[in-house]
Parts: C-alpha cells; structure tokens; sequence
C-alpha cells in the first residue's frame, strides 16, 4: 500500500512518472469503460480516480462508456426479455428505449456524479446530443432491430466539453436523420471517436489480461501487438470469439491515426495508470 512507503519512495514514483505526464500533457486519451471494472464499487472507485488525476495533469481524457448489464437487469425488471443474436443484443423499438433511457440516463449520469465525487468535473453526453453519432441499422444475415453501425462521428460537443475544462462522459447511442435512435457497440463508438479526435491512444477495459497466446494462461500474455500481425494470429486462433471484435476496434483505431491501442485488464485497480505510466504497462498494446 502506498500508505506504507517512505516520502522518499513516494517522492520516487512521482519522479519516475514524469516522463509519462511531461509526453501525454495536452493529449487526448480516449477510455472505453465497461465490463466488470462497471460493477465494482471498488473498481469503479479506482477507475474514476485514475482519471481525474490524469485530467489534473493535463490530459484531455474522454470516457466512453456501455451498460450491458444494467440494461438486462432493468429489462428483467419490466418483464421484458433479454436476447442475443451472435453476441449482439436484438433491439426492437421498446428494448431499444429502454437502452436509451439507461445508457444516456441513470449509467452516464451515475458516472458524471462518481468522478464529481472525485474531485473531476464531468459532463454527460449521449451520440444523439448535437448529431454526434450518426448511424443507420446494422446491416446483418439477420435482423438485430435497432442496432447500429456509426456512419458519421461530429465530435464538436466533446471538444466543447473538453475546452472548457470537463471530462465527457459518453453513452453510446446514435440516431439517424429520421430520429430512429439506435444501441452502438460501446468499443465500436470508442474506436470511432478516437480516431476523429485524433487521439494520441485508446485504452478498451476488459476482464481479461489482454491477449493472451493460450487463452487458460493469463502468463502468456502477449504484450505487443503490430496491426499487420493480427490476420496472421486470427487465422491461428490465438485471436477468436469475443476478442476478434475488440481487436478489430484496436486495429482500426490506429489504421485511422490513433498512436497506440490498449486492451487492458479492468479487474485491477488502477490499471489505467499502470499501463499509461509505467514501461510494462498491464495488457496488450496494438501499434
């Protein structure tokens, strides 16, 4: 605990992460919040923490956030079923109101009062709030009802929020040009985000170390990644199931200009820090 260190030591780690707040000052780092790192008291406190102190240090940091969970209890909660079509929720128009109403309601606005009550300032956003996340329907073999793809980003609002000195808060919902509101995969949005902002890095929070080249063995841990390597480790099976679409988002963000990508494990605390201010980092890095 740090509790236990001397001053010097204390003074030591602040010294040592110099280096770190002297490169990501002024930079734009976008985090893709969810997972279990969500549903910790603990977790929560530590993830909303690292954040403010790394606003506090100059970095313009944006918080993109789900609500899987929350969403299916407050469906079970109203009788109404929760179904999955190849990892994707189906959302037909009651279920895609119920997603509006918890991701752009209580689960941003939950997480604008958690950081205040950090000492950050935050501001809740939703991809309907000024045209920021335009989509249509996800074009798939079969229908998901209201899920999205995003055919346009306008990060005008998170800019805004971001010169006046607040850390947005984004739910991810979009909406077309008729007004059809429609559920965007939170990692899809944030990848999409950072690379419109230019972002120096993307960091997606998971429950897992990050990628590992034996998935039972959080020891094989691989902790590089160049993007022109990933069909390779696809065709492998070291990248399969649920990691194939978050990989894609890493790959993708730094395709359109993100210097670095980060999956990390949100099951630590304050794992955002140790990747962002040390050499080891924590997960795996996507260049």
């Amino acid at each position: 605990m740090l509790s236990k260190i001397t001053n010097a030591q204390k003074a030591e780690v602040l010294i040592q992460a110099l280096p770190y707040i002297q490169k990501y000052a002024g930079q734009v780092v976008v985090i893709k919040y969810g997972g279990n790192a969500m549903q910790s008291e603990e977790l929560k406190t530590a993830v909303m923490s690292d954040i403010v102190l790394l606003t506090l240090v100059g970095i313009r940091v944006v918080l993109v956030h789900g609500g899987g969970p929350e969403i299916t209890q407050t469906l079970n909660a109203l009788g109404m079923e929760s179904k999955f079509i190849g990892g994707l929720r189906y959302t037909d128009e009651a279920t895609a109101k119920v997603v509006q109403m918890v991701l752009a309601g209580k689960t941003n606005k939950d997480l604008v009062a958690l950081l205040g009550r950090h000492g950050g300032r935050a501001l809740g956003l939703c991809g309907i709030d000024g045209g920021m996340i335009k989509a249509r329907k996800l074009q798939k073999d079969v229908d998901l009802g209201f899920v999205g793809e995003i055919t346009s980003i306008d990060t005008q609002p998170i800019l805004d929020a971001l010169d006046r000195g607040y850390i947005p808060v984004v739910a991810t919902v979009g909406t077309d040009d008729e007004g059809n509101v429609y559920n965007i995969n939170a990692d899809t949005a944030a990848a999409r985000i950072a690379s419109e902002l230019g972002a120096l890095n993307l960091i997606l929070m998971t429950d897992i170390r990050g990628l590992l080249r034996d998935k039972d063995d959080e020891s094989t841990l691989i902790p590089q990644v160049q993007v022109s390597e990933v069909p390779i480790l696809i065709r492998e099976g070291i990248i399969s199931g649920g990691m194939i679409p978050k990989i894609e988002c890493c790959v993708e963000a730094v395709r359109r200009g993100v210097e670095k990508a980060f999956i990390i494990d949100g099951r630590i605390p304050h794992s955002i820090l140790v990747e962002m201010m040390t050499d080891e980092g924590i997960g795996t890095m996507f260049v």
